[in-house]
């Protein structure tokens, strides 16, 4: 049959029709969804089952407190942290089933298409119509996640006592939320769309090179507009910590414009301690609910294996390797919007330049399910390496030991996961074995790597 194609438009603003490209339904269009669904319904499937493997592992190992946490960790705190990783995969799992549904729905079973036609047929230009086309999806799932969040922040959060957060400020929280993620998608769409309208031929390049720009100003932005939105800042309200902080950066040559401490408490009880904001905008960040758990020395522990990310360039890498990979998926999607055969890998009979933006953004992630186990196995080499610098640099690796163990113990932790869940899904090391090393310092880095673990915060 004959499939006309809309790519990119020309100079006028008009969409650009290239000839009909002649598409073997038999050889090609059909095949190629039915691959794509298959595949799509393989990611599901493939988490489903691990998902199961953790939870069975949970159950079977969940009652034994693991060497080096007995005196933090009693049965009873074990057997709720159980609880607490069971209901989170419960919600888990019924999230992950509407959003598969709606996702098949939109994809395969013509929504897409419905929601094209219609943001098409109000007759706006190139770049507005994309800024309708992708703010709407946006808000669209902003919706749907509301029902779950409401769920996960007054229920399951509150039943462990971990939510501190009040109607009001949630509402507060998501008004803010949406408006900032709303104006951020429509100055990135229109930005791109405008370039990709204006350099037909290069906008691969253009385009890319803007993002990269729009991710280095948001890490400048961020430390002073946007976190500011959301949580109130403060100096360090312990005096000899700061110090102490302040020594150790200077210890490391590590430049930071702040050392502060954050009201988490008010929305939560977890805990947690980061970096943000990028050069001279550094910033040490502490959780108010950290500085209640942790002894000085504790947090110290903490942030020197945040350092290490810095001074063995996993921040500096992480970045690059982000560009690399967005400059390729530029230049990929150059090539596949050109060619246009996109909609008949859905079995569609026509789509815009957006809509193709779309089907190209779910291949992208198909293949990147597939990847994802690589890239947390980089993931956990750095902790690993950024672990052992914490060690060499406090010279006191049982500080960061039980900083884990505390960690573990106050956001009930899963200390079991399965060994396969954690190789795929988890991007640190699993609590247990990062405990068991640092409490081993003096020896030689084990080879190879463990699983991961969900105790992100250090």
């Amino acid at each position: 049959m004959k499939f006309p194609v809309k790519i990119y438009p020309n100079s006028s603003g008009m969409p650009r029709k290239y000839p009909s490209i002649p598409i073997g339904e038999s050889a090609i269009l059909l095949p190629m969804k039915t691959i794509l669904l298959l595949t799509y319904l393989l990611t599901l499937g493939v988490r489903f089952v691990l998902r199961t493997l953790d939870l069975r592992h949970l159950r079977r190992y969940g009652h034994t407190v693991p060497e080096g946490f007995e005196d933090a960790v009693d049965p009873q705190r074990l057997a709720r942290s159980a609880d607490y990783t069971l209901a989170k995969s419960r919600l888990g799992r019924v999230e992950s089933l509407v959003s598969s549904v709606l996702a098949l729905v939109f994809l395969f079973a013509g929504g897409l298409s419905v929601y094209d036609r219609f943001v098409q047929s109000l007759g706006l230009s190139f770049v507005l119509s994309g800024v309708v086309f992708f703010v709407g999806i946006q808000l669209a799932l902003q919706v749907l996640d509301i029902p779950f969040s409401l769920i996960r922040t007054f229920h399951l959060e509150k039943r462990f006592g971990f939510n501190r957060s009040t109607g009001a400020l949630w509402l507060a929280d998501l008004a803010k939320s949406t408006l900032l993620a709303s104006v951020l998608m429509a100055a990135v769409v229109a930005g791109a769309l405008a370039l990709v309208q204006h350099s037909p031929r290069f906008w691969w390049l253009w385009v890319w090179a803007f993002f990269a720009l729009v991710t280095l100003f948001l890490l400048y932005l961020s430390p002073y507009v946007i976190e500011p939105l959301f949580f109130k800042f403060s100096p360090v309200a312990r005096p000899e910590l700061a110090a102490a902080i302040e020594a150790l950066m200077a210890r490391t040559g590590l430049r930071v414009s702040a050392v502060q401490q954050v009201d988490a408490s008010k929305r939560s009880g977890h805990s947690n301690a980061y970096f943000t904001g990028i050069g001279r905008v550094k910033r040490i960040v502490l959780f108010d609910t950290l500085l209640a758990q942790m002894t000085d020395r504790e947090i110290l522990a903490v942030l020197a294996h945040e350092v290490g990310h810095w001074k063995k360039g996993h921040i500096r890498n992480r970045l690059l390797t982000a560009e690399i990979i967005s400059l390729l998926g530029c230049v990929t999607a150059y090539g596949m919007l050109t060619l246009g055969v996109l909609p008949a890998w859905l079995g569609l009979d026509g789509s815009s330049f957006h809509a193709q933006v779309v089907i190209l953004v779910f291949v992208f992630s198909l293949a990147g399910f597939f990847f994802q186990p690589l890239s947390n196995a980089l993931s956990r080499r750095h902790e690993w390496q950024a672990d052992h610098f914490a060690a060499q640099l406090t010279e006191d690796p049982e500080a960061l030991a039980t900083a884990l163990v505390k960690l573990s113990r106050e956001n009930l932790a899963n200390l079991h996961p399965h060994p396969l869940y954690a190789w795929f899904s988890y991007s640190h090391p699993p609590v247990v074995a990062r405990v068991a090393r640092l409490r081993g310092y003096g020896q030689e880095p084990v080879k190879g790597e463990g699983a991961g673990s969900r105790i992100n915060n250090a």
